[in-house]
C-alpha cells in the first residue's frame, strides 16, 4: 500500500518513495498479479473489474482561454482647467489601454486550474473528487498522453459533452503511475514507455543504493511489448 507521509531520509525523498511504489504497482499490472496487492480504500465509484491501486492528492488544469476579448471601456468627460482635463483624459486612456491589453491576453489559452481533490487510481482510470469539477479519466479514452514535467501528467481527449478536444494536466506525485497505466492500456508503443524516461535516469540503481531494490519493471514492459 502506498504511503503518503514519507519524509526524506538520508537522501531518499518522498518522490522516490512514490516512484518505488509506482514500479511495484506497474510490475503487478504487467505480470497480471494485481490480486496479490492489498486493498486500498477509496470513495470513488468504480466500474466492473476495477481495483484501486493508489490514492492521493491531485490538481487538475485545463488549457483554455479565460476571456473572449471584451472589456469595459470608460468614457471620461472632464471640465476645468486645461491641465486637469488633459490629465483626466490621459488617465482614462491609460486605464482603457490596460484593460484592452489584459482582455487580449485572456484570449490566449493557458493552463487554468479547475481545483484540487482526492485522486483515486485504478488499472482502468483516474478519478479526482471535486464538488464542482470532478474528473473521470478513462485511460482507453485518451488521444494523447505525456509527462512534460516531474509530477505532471498531460493528456488530451474528446469531451463527451460536446466541448470538443480537451487538453488537461494533472499535477500529482502519482503522475508517473498515471502515465504508465495509461500507456499500457492504450499506448503500448509510446516512446516514453518503451524508452524508459517515464522514470528518472538510473532510478533502479538509486533504489539499490538506498536498500530499496525494485522489480525489473522496465524489462517486464519491454518483454510484454
Amino acid at each position: 500500500m502506498a504511503r503518503n507521509d514519507v519524509q526524506p531520509d538520508n537522501g531518499w525523498t518522498q518522490m522516490d518513495e512514490f516512484l518505488w511504489h509506482t514500479c511495484d504497482i506497474v510490475a503487478d499490472v504487467v505480470a497480471g498479479t494485481l490480486d496479490r496487492r492489498p486493498k486500498v480504500a477509496s470513495m470513488a465509484r468504480l466500474g466492473p473489474g476495477e481495483r484501486v491501486l493508489a490514492t492521493g492528492h491531485a490538481e487538475r488544469f485545463t488549457l483554455r482561454a479565460v476571456g473572449n476579448g471584451s472589456y469595459r471601456h470608460t468614457n471620461t468627460m472632464a471640465i476645468g482647467r486645461p491641465g486637469f482635463v488633459v490629465g483626466a483624459l490621459a488617465a482614462t486612456a491609460i486605464t482603457n489601454a490596460a484593460r484592452r491589453n489584459a482582455a487580449r491576453r485572456d484570449t490566449v489559452p493557458r493552463w487554468d486550474s479547475d481545483g484540487a481533490g482526492e485522486l483515486t487510481v485504478t488499472q482502468q482510470a483516474a478519478y479526482i473528487a471535486h464538488p464542482r469539477n470532478p474528473l473521470s479519466l478513462g485511460f482507453t479514452g485518451l488521444d494523447v498522453i505525456d509527462l512534460p514535467a516531474p509530477g505532471v501528467l498531460e493528456a488530451r481527449y474528446h469531451d463527451m459533452y460536446g466541448k470538443g478536444y480537451m487538453s488537461i494536466r494533472v499535477h500529482t506525485t502519482w503522475a508517473s503511475l498515471l502515465f504508465a497505466l495509461a500507456a499500457i492500456a492504450a499506448f503500448p508503443s509510446h516512446p516514453r514507455l518503451l524508452g524508459g524516461p517515464w522514470l528518472p535516469p538510473e532510478f533502479e540503481a538509486r533504489c539499490a543504493h538506498f536498500g530499496r531494490p525494485i522489480r525489473p519493471v522496465q524489462r517486464m514492459i519491454l518483454g510484454q511489448a
